[in-house]
């Protein structure tokens, strides 16, 4: 789909060192007709999927915490973070891809995963979808300790909270990761516990 205010497209690779970082040249026609030369740098990390992996019976969910340079040196002060499992693609369809960082991270093993919405996370300056799911676990389904891919320096420690717990966790700035707080209220609004 081409977008008929925006010509002259040119783009600069400034960094392939982990994933890409280009810079946009373009001409963009303004509503008052006038045409305007602007710059965005633009960072391509792939599409992600995301779960709130719950259990109705307990009333919890499994959520990891994880090391987070951005966050280290955006001032949080020791970079954990509390998050739902998540994971790159990598050219995986979504649904496959989250079954797969499930085991990887939780060490869950499930196979029932529901998609609930798509979005942008940064749309100002990455690429990246998000892809977000549900899915039920019970503690018959745990195959390994999870923790993360070893190829991945990902160190993860697998957590388990009251639903209610995870919420207040929210509001106490314990969880501040977006896809996370996104799922929770998912299933809050949508009454996934009642």
């Amino acid at each position: 789909m081409k977008n008929g205010s925006i010509k002259n497209i040119k783009k600069i690779i400034l960094s392939d060192n982990w994933y890409i970082l280009n810079k946009y040249t373009f001409d963009y026609h303004r509503e008052d007709g006038r045409w305007e030369t602007q710059e965005r740098e633009v960072y391509d990390r792939g599409n992600g999927a995301a779960i709130l992996l719950y259990n109705l019976e307990k009333k919890t969910v499994i959520l990891t915490r994880q090391f987070r340079m951005t966050t280290y040196v955006n001032g949080n002060k020791d970079g954990m973070m509390i998050e739902a499992c998540a994971g790159l693609l990598d050219g995986d369809q979504p649904e496959d891809c989250i079954r797969k960082e499930v085991e990887e991270e939780t060490g869950y093993q499930v196979h029932d995963v529901r998609k609930i919405f798509e979005c942008y996370m940064t749309p100002g300056s990455v690429t990246e979808i998000l892809y977000f799911f549900i899915g039920a676990y019970e503690d018959h389904m745990k195959v390994s300790e999870g923790g993360g891919a070893a190829d991945e320096t990902e160190n993860i420690e697998v957590l388990e909270y009251s639903f209610d717990t995870a919420l207040k966790m929210i509001a106490s700035g314990e969880i501040k990761d977006a896809k996370t707080i996104m799922l929770l209220q998912y299933a809050q609004i949508n009454k996934l516990f009642s």
